[in-house]
């Protein structure tokens, strides 16, 4: 997907949400279990629900992974389920030697045909070029992230001046364009967002953290968005486990709708685009 279509999509729909799919069995309804496959039956039913407001959808990996074959066909039904205009975003991050990336690369865009990868860069570029190679595809750069363990590397001073995640931004627009490169920014550091913008001025931010974890989507929008809005911000948990009753996806689509009233109001606010 393109820069110019997936702004169509924000458009559109009025709104930046990137829905994550971070299905756990031990955390979805129990009448699922019943069926032949609970996770691509829970996910079916989320996207089913949240697609009217969703402009991205961001499996996380590890949560299909961790069952195995299973966990991989029921990833695979979920990707191809996923409407076609909508984004896919793989949440793996990636990031290993060149050969190794290029076969991580095959796998994600090629085999599976998601539009973007999360990828780690702490191997320096060679690690992340593979990746690049794809047409309208996306690689997407831990950057600074929300978690507690995050300033142990992240936010070291460097003598040149600046902290370590801005040298990852600025390093690795030598590697790729703003067509090609996204960064993750933790939405519970949205402080510091005015410094990233510096940097990074035209890029998209993926933005985790706004609803359980507790960042503000205001402070996100209102920071963090350029003139073709710039943000994709993810909501999980505070979506899809709103309720684990058998009303489970109308409730997540009443929470998806409400994200995305809000973030109707900012992109009026702060991006000019109107209703």
């Amino acid at each position: 997907m393109t820069r110019a279509e997936l702004f169509g999509q924000i458009q559109k729909k009025k709104s930046f949400l990137c829905v994550g799919l971070d299905t756990d069995l031990n955390k979805i309804p129990k009448h699922l279990l019943d069926t032949e496959d609970p996770i691509f039956e829970f996910n079916k039913q989320i996207i089913d629900a949240t697609a009217q407001y969703a402009v991205a959808y961001k499996p996380n990996i590890a949560f299909y992974e961790a069952y195995g074959v299973k966990g991989w066909q029921s990833l695979e039904k979920t990707i191809a389920y996923i409407p076609k205009d909508i984004f896919i975003l793989a949440d793996a991050k990636r990031g290993d030697i060149g050969n190794t990336s290029k076969m991580y690369a095959k796998a994600f865009f090629e085999n599976m045909d998601c539009d973007a990868l999360t990828v780690a860069p702490y191997m320096g570029e060679d690690s992340v070029k593979p990746f690049l190679e794809f047409k309208d595809k996306w690689v997407i750069l831990l950057a600074l992230t929300s978690n507690t363990g995050g300033k142990d590397f992240q936010n070291l001073d460097l003598t040149q001046g600046g902290e370590l995640f801005e040298e990852v931004l600025r390093k690795s627009q030598e590697w790729g364009t703003a067509d090609q490169l996204m960064y993750v920014v933790g939405a519970t550091r949205a402080e510091v967002l005015t410094r990233i913008r510096k940097i990074v001025p035209n890029h998209f931010l993926l933005v985790p953290g706004v609803g359980a974890q507790g960042g503000s989507l205001k402070d996100v929008a209102q920071y963090g968005m350029n003139s073709q809005c710039g943000l994709l911000v993810n909501s999980s948990r505070g979506i899809i486990y709103a309720s684990q009753k058998e009303d489970f996806a109308e409730i997540a689509g009443e929470k998806a709708q409400e994200l995305q009233l809000e973030m109707q109001q900012y992109l009026s606010d702060f991006c000019n685009l109107r209703s």
